[in-house]
């Protein structure tokens, strides 16, 4: 099936469709061999499509991890300060993938990987709504702590979407909370919690939008997703 060229380039993960536009008018970009024009179309089963001489792959092609990422790992491709990062867990898959979205250092849990740009948009940018559910283990006053975190929040002086926190089982001092929230802000929920004036001790992403953590996977393991996993994420 025929689509723009733009679209291609951005399913391919090469870059967003804006610079795939900016590629194809300054002339980067080949449908057979010729120049393309914006607006011009490509079927990917039929023509040979390439950006800077190298040709896109197809979308059978593509790549769909997901890690049970374990703490002390930063989710990102490389880091500056020399920290691992959770590319080197996954370098063994055989292609060039990135994180969809972020856990921090010290955070853990459902992380899924991919070579699919235009999946990675519709995962990560908040006008998809896409919930994701976590287990944060916090101590402090709970019950005082609920009614402000399910209630209207800021961050960086933005108000947050609502979210849905509910109590669970308290051992000890520590009690395990389940957050379902629809943002990614950074640090989100650790921010959340020390406004409600609880000290998060542990958190754990279960879940992105229909997508669970395999129980099985042990920190730090990866495997491909299923079928009736990339179904469930609506890949084509």
């Amino acid at each position: 099936m025929e689509q723009r060229l733009q679209k291609l380039i951005s399913a391919a993960g090469l870059a967003s469709r804006r610079t795939a536009e900016e590629w194809i008018t300054t002339g980067r970009v080949t449908v057979n061999g010729a120049v393309a024009a914006l607006g011009d179309r490509a079927d990917p089963e039929r023509d040979r499509v390439e950006v800077d001489g190298v040709p896109l792959r197809r979308e059978g092609e593509r790549t769909y991890l997901m890690l049970n990422k374990p703490r002390g790992y930063v989710t990102t491709l490389s880091d500056e300060k020399g920290r691992k990062t959770v590319a080197q867990l996954t370098s063994g898959c055989g292609r060039r993938v990135w994180p969809v979205g972020r856990l921090d250092l010290d955070s853990e849990g459902l992380l899924l990987l991919t070579d699919d740009g235009e999946l990675t948009h519709r995962l990560i940018h908040p006008s998809h709504q896409v919930e994701k559910e976590y287990l944060v283990w916090v101590t402090g006053d709970v019950e005082q702590a609920l009614p402000i975190l399910n209630g209207p929040m800021e961050l960086d002086g933005e108000p947050l979407a609502p979210a849905r926190v509910e109590r669970g089982r308290t051992t000890g001092a520590v009690t395990r909370l389940t957050f379902l929230i629809h943002q990614g802000k950074n640090r989100q929920i650790r921010r959340m919690c020390d406004q409600a004036g609880l000290e998060v001790t542990r958190l754990k992403r279960i879940r992105e939008g229909r997508i669970l953590l395999d129980r099985r996977l042990k920190p730090g393991q990866w495997r491909p997703l299923t079928g009736e996993e990339l179904a469930l994420l609506e890949v084509e």
